[in-house]
């Protein structure tokens, strides 16, 4: 068994089983708080060498006076806030368990913050999550993604054996893969079985997932020849439906709560203490909520599982053109709480300028920054318009100025940013900010 396994880890790492928070004082999140702030994290005032976090985040410092260099990604305190109720509640009203997946974020402190505002578990997407969320104690975990590798999976049967109240479910949706986890857990002495849920492909072209009903039966039936796995549900991800609208999108639901049906019908879900139906991204989850509201009743109590991640930072992007709250705005918001400050340092050219932020800095694989703000060194802030970033190079943001636009060599200016994983992930400790730039914590991440 791994070093890291559930039997080694300390007792003082428990989590409670009913919500997957920690339940001490001295837990793995609140161990973060004493971690010394060093050259590692980027942007975090010089001056901060070898506090902790937590003396870090006691002083209060202003984002913009307090030492802090540029470029640094800064979350908004509210914003947080805002999001992380916007969903508790959304979920709550249609009867939904949540599970936000946390390959957005991978900051065990926001993981917390969801658990805490109702969330059942957190979905991870590889094998290597799923050890980071342990070691944090979490206690429910879906993986969106088929698991073969039989390292992992010794390491899971060892996992699952160490702790009855460690509850796992993955995604099955080939018979070969099945014969492998099959093999792996027969290998590690597995003592509990995995749960596993068939996923459902969106279509020709799509993901993962088998692409048929039958090809679906095919996975069931497998599952069923083993001693190792136990079928519990179906699952898939509705944004990869090939031409995505509403009408598409909600026919594909379709199939999958059918198969559901179909799979109790036939009593596929015997041993199962629950029957999962799983599917919600950021795009789409007004569509979830509509169609697992048709559900019949099975045979069985049903945990129908939303798993959207991108919304807990939400973004200035695409996940702003594409909420579902544009289509239903009387159900909720979401607030972007990402801005990239990054300073000008050249302007070679009247219609030029150039910006210390770049690839490894900022999300740039949907859309490009969005130029928001200009703080003078004065402390005084305006609207960024006559500004548009042109394109980015590793460490420089290329800025398009207008004519009579004021952009001196100095001025901050604040970014907006497109696609929450992919601006997580730049940044190990990203501070939180009130409106009014006082920094009041710092988010860690472990990408």
């Amino acid at each position: 068994m791994a070093a890291d396994s559930a039997a080694d880890r300390p007792a003082e790492t428990a989590a409670d089983p009913a919500a997957g928070t920690p339940a001490t004082p001295d837990s793995p999140v609140a161990r973060l708080a004493r971690e010394r702030v060093d050259h590692r994290f980027k942007g975090l005032p010089p001056s901060a060498e070898g506090r902790t976090v937590g003396e870090l985040a006691a002083e209060r410092r202003s984002l913009f006076t307090g030492g802090f260099t540029t470029p640094v990604l800064v979350l908004s305190a509210e914003a947080l806030e805002h999001n992380l109720a916007a969903l508790e509640r959304y979920a709550a009203a249609h009867g939904l368990a949540f599970a936000p997946h946390g390959k957005t974020s991978l900051a065990p402190q926001l993981f917390e913050r969801q658990l805490d505002r109702g969330a059942w578990g957190i979905t991870a997407a590889v094998p290597t999550q799923v050890r980071l969320y342990r070691a944090f104690g979490i206690q429910r975990i879906f993986l969106a993604n088929e698991v073969v590798d039989a390292a992992a999976l010794h390491w899971l049967a060892g996992e699952l054996d160490a702790d009855p109240g460690f509850r796992f479910i993955a995604y099955v949706d080939s018979p070969r893969g099945v014969e492998l986890m099959d093999a792996a857990l027969r290998e590690a002495g597995a003592r509990r079985p995995v749960d596993v849920v068939v996923e459902l492909g969106a279509g020709p072209g799509a993901r993962t997932g088998a692409r048929t009903e039958a090809d679906c039966a095919a996975v069931a039936d497998a599952v069923a020849a083993t001693g190792t796995l136990r079928l519990v549900g179906v699952a898939g991800y509705e944004g990869e439906v090939p031409e995505p609208d509403g009408e598409r999108v909600r026919a594909w639901l379709r199939r999958l709560t059918a198969l559901a049906v179909a799979f109790d019908r036939e009593g596929r879900f015997a041993e199962a203490d629950e029957i999962v139906v799983s599917a919600g991204g950021s795009a789409w989850f007004d569509a979830v909520a509509d169609v697992f509201a048709e559900l019949p009743e099975l045979s069985g109590p049903v945990l129908k599982l939303l798993r959207s991640g991108a919304y807990v930072s939400h973004d200035d992007g695409r996940y702003r053109q594409v909420t579902p709250f544009n289509r239903v705005p009387q159900e909720g918001t979401l607030r972007p709480a990402f801005r990239l400050w990054a300073q000008v340092v050249s302007r070679p050219e009247p219609g030029q300028a150039f910006l210390n932020a770049g690839k490894r800095d900022a999300a740039y694989d949907l859309d490009l920054p969005e130029a928001q703000v200009i703080r003078s060194l004065d402390g005084t802030e305006r609207p960024a318009t006559g500004l548009t970033v042109t394109g980015l190079s590793d460490q420089h943001a290329w800025l398009a100025v207008e004519e009579g636009t004021r952009l001196e060599v100095g001025d901050w200016v604040g970014l907006g940013l497109s696609h929450p994983c992919t601006s997580f992930d730049k940044w190990q400790l990203i501070p939180v900010a009130e409106a009014d730039g006082t920094v009041t914590d710092y988010i860690r991440t472990f990408f």
